[in-house]
């Protein structure tokens, strides 16, 4: 396969993949919850004026409940076009994968406060 052509499919891949986030937060509530809560906790890194590794942990934290977030919506989406009426075994699939981003979700929130009790605990103590 040519140079070319490899890059020519990456690039287009790429642009699915960014129409399907654009997608997402377009139209999904629960993204546009974290992409909320993701924005608030960027400015409290720049207020707080964490540290890189810090940064890099929030980061992560952020990218997993984004990245799971869409996954959750995208197994609701195939599961509801397999069957739409209501199906026990449908319903536990669903929930696995809500259960998924409820984990990740305390995990962050777990990561939030290790990072930011220490910072509040100054500003408020100071």
């Amino acid at each position: 396969m040519a140079l070319g052509t490899f890059l020519h499919k990456r690039l287009k891949g790429c642009g699915y993949a960014f129409k399907g986030a654009v997608t997402l937060l377009k139209t999904e509530a629960s993204i546009q919850v974290q992409a909320f809560i993701a924005v608030v906790m960027t400015i409290a890194g720049f207020y707080f004026n964490i540290t890189a590794t810090e940064w890099m942990i929030q980061i992560i934290a952020i990218g997993l409940i984004m990245s799971l977030e869409g996954m959750n919506t995208a197994v609701e989406a195939i599961a509801d076009f397999i069957h739409p009426d209501f199906h026990v075994k449908i319903g536990h699939i669903k929930d696995i994968a809500a259960g998924a981003v409820f984990i990740t979700a305390i995990t962050a929130v777990v990561i939030g406060l290790i990072i930011y009790i220490p910072y509040f605990k100054e500003l408020i103590f100071s």
